[in-house]
Order: structure tokens, then sequence, then C-alpha cells
């Protein structure tokens, strides 16, 4: 069965600095993001993956190519409409917690949901759905930030990222500050947003975060080096280690 790309990109150009001393970071890059995929982007550091993720969402514009998100050629977008589009459109976690400590939990997340929906009841009782999806009680709602754990604000900011129902939702090593257990708790959130059909585009340098994925992608040389189908997640898989291991021992990680 044919996958439909969400995201289309073609021919991607992003270069920082000038004359001697600027670096190419991707010169003709083309990639497709499908629906319904929890794609990993992995490679060594300098490859470029946070770059493209970047770009890839709105974040950042390339210098030249094109990206067609849902259709839309994001590239031609002003800025105004590219943060109106991104709005709509794209979720991000990024390894800090951009929560507002002077909020609580839950108006963290019900701030983030009315920018694009102005039925605040909805949006509080979606807000109710994920918290629980994620396993934060109700009695850690009305706790800020810095009253709870990094894997309880981790989880809480995914679950900002996700109020509005994005298409694709961005995260860029999103257990890089996180200890071993509050690691899985936060990746077993992202398994089961996959696994309830949310489109995810991951950067990780970590090979437990990858596994997560079913595709994964090797950025080397501002290129797509290799690609790797890892299928449906499964807890203490070893042929899906053994597979892993193998295709980034070959990508020369």
């Amino acid at each position: 069965m044919n996958k439909q790309a969400v995201i289309s990109a073609k021919h991607l150009k992003k270069a920082f600095g000038k004359g001697e001393s600027i670096q190419v970071i991707y010169s003709d890059l083309n990639i497709d993001i499908y629906n319904g995929d929890f794609t990993v982007i992995m490679g060594s550091s300098g490859a470029g993956k946070s770059t493209l993720m970047y770009s890839l969402s709105g974040m950042d514009k390339p210098d030249g190519g094109e990206i067609y998100f849902d259709g839309t050629d994001i590239t031609k977008l002003n800025n105004d409409k590219l943060a109106v589009f991104r709005r709509k459109e794209c979720g991000f976690v990024f390894q800090q917690i951009y929560l507002i400590d002077k909020m609580n939990l839950m108006d963290n997340v019900i701030t983030a949901g009315v920018l694009t929906s102005k039925d605040r009841e909805y949006i509080k009782n979606r807000a109710k759905e994920l918290f629980a999806l994620v396993n934060i009680p109700e009695k850690t709602w009305r706790k800020t930030s810095s009253q709870i754990s990094g894997g309880e604000a981790q989880r809480a900011g995914i679950v900002r990222a996700v109020i509005n129902s994005p298409n694709v939702l961005f995260a860029d090593e999103p257990t890089g500050a996180l200890n071993s257990a509050n690691s899985g708790a936060v990746l077993d959130v992202f398994t089961s947003l996959h696994q309830k059909g949310q489109s995810i585009v991951m950067v990780t340098h970590d090979k437990k975060s990858a596994l997560r994925g079913n595709r994964i992608i090797y950025i080397k040389d501002g290129k797509i080096f290799g690609e790797c189908d890892l299928g449906k997640f499964e807890q203490d898989n070893t042929e899906r280690t053994e597979k892993l291991d193998r295709f980034i021992k070959e990508m020369g990680w």
C-alpha cells in the first residue's frame, strides 16, 4: 500500500555564514514524511538533523527548494502566515521544557489551545483526556513546572504540543535532559500517540528513543545516507534492536 506524504521537500538548500566561513548544511536534499509514520532522524553531530526538522516544520526557512506541507508550499508563506500555519498544523517538543512557570499545567495547555479554538470548554475536556493519556493525575494539573519532576513537565509539554490536534508532532531530542525512568515514560507517550495515528518526526542521538520509530532516516554530509524500516514498535524485541544496531553501524554511527 502506497503511503501518503504529509510533507514533501524537494531540492532543499541551507547554509550558514558567508564567504570563506560558509557552512553548507545541505545543498540538494529531498525527503518525504508520510502520514501516520513515526519518523526518526539520526546522524552525527553537525549533520543537520535539527536544521532539517526546523525547515520541515516552518520554524526556519531554507535557502532554496520547496516544502509542501499538506499541499501548501510553506517556503512561499510570509512570516505572519507561517506563524498561523505552524500553530494549526504543528506541535513542538524540545529538550528544553518551555512551560510558563507562573501558570499551572492546565493553564499552560489551555492557553495554547485557545490560540486556535474559541471553544474553551472543548479545549479543557481534551486537555483532561490527554493528561490521562500521559499519566498525569488531576492533583498535578494545578502545579507549576517547578513543582514537578522533569519527566512530568515534559509529558505536560507534550499535552500542550498536541492540544490542537496537529498534523505533525515534531520533537527535538525530547529525552535529552531526562534520566532513564523519565525518558521511558516520555517515550511511552510518543508511542501511545503514534498508535492513535499521530504523525511524528523526532530528532535524536539516543538509540532507545530511535527504537520507538517505525522509519529511521540517517543524515550524513547533507544527504539522506540511508533508511531503515523497523515496523510496529514492540517492547523488548531483540530482533528490532539488532536491526537498528546493524543499520546505524552500516551508517558509520
